[in-house]
């Protein structure tokens, strides 16, 4: 009977449109949730089979709710050092639960990237979502896995102690003076460390051990009565931090340079007592079992055995050691390693990787935080806390590095705004509420001509 099936229509317009109206109320609600993707409603009609030589029977329509997984939201600026957003394609990896998460956990993905570390130092969102990455070793390795969630951990932000970094690198750009008088005294090895002659120019420098401990390190020159060439030694002072060898000396030798200035490596090193300028100054460990003279730190001091590499010059450039008429003068020197620092903060850059920082200046690669892609990302499953699950429609999901392959770039310091527009989602509920009045006005007319029918028999 066509108006029974009107009524029927009816019917199912009012719960198209409730559905409908239903979706655009949670977009309403969710204009300022970070990472919130709106939904669209769909809807399709539903045709029974005409008997069109009789009457036309009407047909129902249904609603669905579509979340637009692919609109990219607003980035905005963030005060806060671990938040962050996904310019592009993928989501985060999080989990419910963090250190003490067992395998029925299950893995869920988010666009939102409000991470703060909780009581443990472990991030987590304003939806209750624990973030996972992969785990840099102290090698900065990262061990990473495309397909692989349980190589994942729960980034912590704290817990790390601090550290220290032994100096590896020693650079020196100075220049002799050419005009530097003789001294007459007789040289003999260590004479400048002792004191026994005073050299014509020191220079010194500061290093760390792997302790972080600072030594001074003196580079003395005298210039000898042979042309363009100088005595050098190396020594630490004071002499006490060292054992094995006699006021602290840790190398000695001579250099020369060419007739342009510049220091002459290989002329220098075919001496019988050449002091390389690109060799190392190497120290033993501290060890009251060590014998020899070998150069080693002080038994006292309990570190570790360190080579620094020296830069003196290559005699290609001014930089480096060279011998002008000029005021001898240190102009630059460079010694890495740090002494030591606590963490003092915690940055995210755009490759994803979360980046201890310590007092010291010092830095460190702790996680590096994947970016999730889907084959199919309309098959994810809405959760609560603003996440997804991987659904059966979803397809292959992949854990890649940010700005690899599909994978979005990580942005720091940024939160996705959610893509809820207020002036379409308004004019989407004015056009579902007059949908739904319609479709109860279907209902009452309907209902009057069932009436009149009924009447008919009166």
């Amino acid at each position: 009977m066509s108006i029974g099936s009107a009524l029927l229509a009816g019917t199912a317009g009012l719960r198209a449109n409730a559905s409908a109206m239903a979706a655009v109320s949670e977009n309403i609600a969710n204009v300022n949730t970070v990472g919130f993707k709106r939904l669209r409603n769909d809807f399709t009609a539903m045709l029974n089979n005409q008997a069109y030589q009789t009457s036309y029977n009407a047909g129902a329509v249904s609603s669905k709710a579509t979340s637009l997984m692919r609109e990219q939201g607003t980035l905005q600026t963030s005060s806060v050092t671990t938040h962050m957003a996904i310019s592009g394609e993928g989501y985060f990896v999080t989990r419910d639960r963090a250190g003490n998460a067992t395998a029925a956990d299950e893995y869920t993905y988010t666009r939102a990237g409000q991470f703060s570390p909780d009581a443990s130092g472990y991030l987590q969102n304003s939806g209750g979502q624990y973030l996972y990455g992969w785990p840099i070793g102290a090698d900065e390795v990262v061990n990473a896995s495309p397909t692989d969630l349980t190589a994942l951990r729960p980034v912590r932000v704290s817990g790390y102690g601090g550290i220290a970094e032994a100096s590896a690198n020693l650079s020196i750009t100075a220049n002799l003076n050419a005009d530097q008088t003789v001294n007459p005294a007789t040289y003999t090895t260590g004479a400048l460390a002792a004191g026994t002659i005073t050299p014509d120019f020191t220079t010194p420098l500061e290093v760390y051990d792997t302790k972080g401990g600072r030594h001074t390190v003196n580079f003395s020159f005298l210039k000898t009565a042979n042309p363009n060439e100088w005595q050098v030694e190396a020594y630490v002072t004071p002499a006490s931090d060292i054992e094995g060898v006699a006021d602290g000396l840790l190398a000695s030798g001579r250099v020369v340079f060419t007739q342009a200035g510049l220091i002459d490596p290989v002329a220098t090193n075919a001496l019988p007592d050449g002091f390389d300028p690109e060799g190392t100054l190497d120290i033993g460990a501290s060890d009251v079992t060590a014998a020899g003279t070998t150069p080693r730190w002080a038994d006292g001091l309990g570190i570790d055995a360190q080579s620094i590499q020296l830069d003196l010059g290559d005699g290609n450039s001014t930089i480096g050691l060279t011998q002008y008429s000029s005021d001898s003068i240190l102009d630059t020197s460079a010694v890495d390693g740090v002494p030591f620092g606590s963490l003092a903060s915690v940055d995210v850059d755009q490759d994803g990787f979360v980046i201890a920082q310590y007092t010291n200046g010092f830095s460190r690669k702790i996680f590096q935080v994947p970016v999730a892609t889907f084959g199919n990302e309309g098959g994810l499953l809405a959760q609560a806390g603003s996440s997804y699950r991987a659904g059966p429609n979803a397809g292959d999901m992949n854990l890649r590095a940010p700005k690899t392959g599909e994978a979005g770039t990580i942005v720091s310091s940024a939160l996705e705004s959610s893509t809820v527009d207020l002036a379409e989602e308004f004019s989407n509920l004015i056009t579902t509420q007059r949908a739904y009045s319609a479709s109860s006005k279907i209902i009452t007319t309907a209902d009057e001509m069932l009436d009149e029918l009924i009447r008919i028999k009166r």
